[in-house]
């Protein structure tokens, strides 16, 4: 084998093993991403399908009045101020959780449409949004005001 026929086997080789590392590495990646949706989202039906047994994040405001506790069951519901979506959590929910509070739940939706959420998260105060929550709840709050006028 002469030289160059070796330099290009070796080339060869290594891009081989980049390629084969980078797919490796987008492999594991795509099994660790979650979506975020708010409740619009969430109820329609192009999103059921990404829904389907994947662990997802939806975010709006916790709904006065529909806070049901039992035992360390949490059943709420929240909105985006256009559509509800019910959240069933199992544990300790946060500090900051009460009704009228931004959230962002991280979990699957069941067959009933109920999300059965395995991590909650409360925004740090009443003028704190997280950004994906801000811009995935703009339109729909952009719509209310528009209906006002």
């Amino acid at each position: 084998m002469t030289r160059k026929n070796r330099r290009l086997v070796a080339l060869a080789l290594i891009l081989t093993g980049v390629a084969l590392a980078t797919a490796l590495l987008l492999f594991a990646l795509r099994q660790n991403v979650t979506y975020f949706m708010s409740p619009t989202d969430l109820v329609s039906t192009s999103a059921r399908p990404l829904a389907g047994g994947r662990p997802i994040r939806v975010g709006g405001m916790v709904v006065y009045g529909t806070v049901k506790r039992d035992g360390t069951i949490t059943r709420f519901t929240i909105t985006d101020n256009e559509n509800n979506v019910v959240i069933e959590y199992d544990g300790i929910v946060p500090d900051l959780f009460r009704e009228g509070q931004g959230i962002i739940a991280t979990g699957t939706i069941n067959d009933d449409h109920v999300f059965i959420a395995t991590q909650l998260l409360a925004k740090h105060d009443e003028n704190y949004m997280p950004p994906e929550v801000a811009k995935a709840m703009k339109p729909h709050y952009d719509a209310i005001e528009a209906k006002k006028q």
